[in-house]
């Protein structure tokens, strides 16, 4: 945390240096106006840092200085890093603090996802996690809060992908010449991946294929994944969504019917896939009467919410 000369802390950033705000559809982080002129360096990007060292026994060690990146230009980089995390604008305040749960269940959730960020070894293989819930119940705020904290606390490289959007980007690469697997190189490749409604879809050939190369890749690289789903880690459990009224399309129907059959993500996703979720992530599920964080504050707030009533229940 950085204070001002007088001791004040920024209440812009709270002394963090940075800001997260909303721009566009994306979230975006930016140095804080307080921190914009580094004190430290005066702008410059460089310090000089003191170093010992012993270059013969007989003069003994001796100290001298370099130049070396100032923090500023490391804090720099963490903030281009995140600006390409593809984190969604509605959680750009997201975080660990403001995660309000509701039930115990969504309190093992938070301290699972805090415990992984905290205690997370760029030197080591990670066990990631799955949150699995209704809508509404704040899985995407728990994956937008870690990745927060990985990417801008400790430098870890990461990427968050909402999984219809991902089919969607495959198919318009197509369209320009791309191969599938162009675009999931990258993401196959960087530390940690967020991948956000698991399971999600029409269940086609593509999107299985899809899905099947991308965490095989990252299975057998021995990264780490981190997931949220709408559909229950329990066969047994049941979470049916009833057919949407209105009009819809042959494919659409088909495939709300696939969803009443197909209840649990490991119907979902299919046995293989399933399998090396569990070899790769800790389970963390909510029941099913999990209340909808976005209802509760519509239904307490009315028409029209005072200012910084609005959370995001995602």
């Amino acid at each position: 945390m950085v204070t001002k000369a007088n001791g004040a802390v920024c209440g812009e950033c709270g002394g963090r240096t940075y800001v997260i705000e909303r721009r566009g559809d994306q979230a975006h982080a930016r140095v804080c106006t307080c921190s914009v002129r580094c004190e430290l360096c005066d702008g410059r990007g460089y310090a000089y840092e003191t170093r010992e060292e012993t270059f013969s026994a007989k003069v003994g060690p001796k100290r001298y200085e370099v130049l070396v990146p100032c923090v500023c230009q490391h804090r720099a980089k963490q903030l281009a890093h995140f600006n390409e995390v593809g984190l969604p604008g509605v959680l750009a305040h997201a975080n660990f603090e403001n995660y309000q749960p509701a039930i115990p269940a969504q309190g093992m959730a938070l301290n699972a996802a805090r415990n992984f960020a905290y205690t997370f070894n760029k030197a080591a293989t990670n066990k990631g996690f799955i949150l699995s819930g209704p809508v509404g119940t704040g899985k995407t705020h728990l994956l937008a809060a870690t990745l927060k904290h990985l990417v801008l606390e400790l430098g870890v490289k990461a990427q968050y992908v909402e999984i219809s959007l991902l089919y969607s980007t495959i198919r318009r690469g197509f369209q320009e010449g791309k191969s599938g697997g162009e675009i999931i190189g990258p993401m196959s490749e960087v530390e940690v991946l967020a991948i956000d409604e698991l399971g999600k879809g029409r269940g086609s050939q593509f999107e299985m294929e899809t899905l099947e190369e991308l965490i095989a890749r990252r299975y057998n690289a021995g990264r780490t994944t981190l997931f949220a789903t709408n559909y229950s880690l329990d066969p047994d459990k049941k979470s049916a969504r009833p057919i949407q009224g209105g009009y819809s399309n042959t494919e659409d129907t088909r495939s709300a019917v696939r969803d009443l059959e197909a209840t649990s993500l490991r119907e979902r996703v299919k046995e293989r896939i399933y399998s090396r979720l569990c070899e790769m992530c800790t389970f963390v599920e909510f029941p099913k009467e999990t209340p909808d964080r976005r209802r509760q504050m519509q239904e307490e707030s009315g028409p029209n919410p005072p200012p910084g009533r609005m959370r995001s229940g995602r």
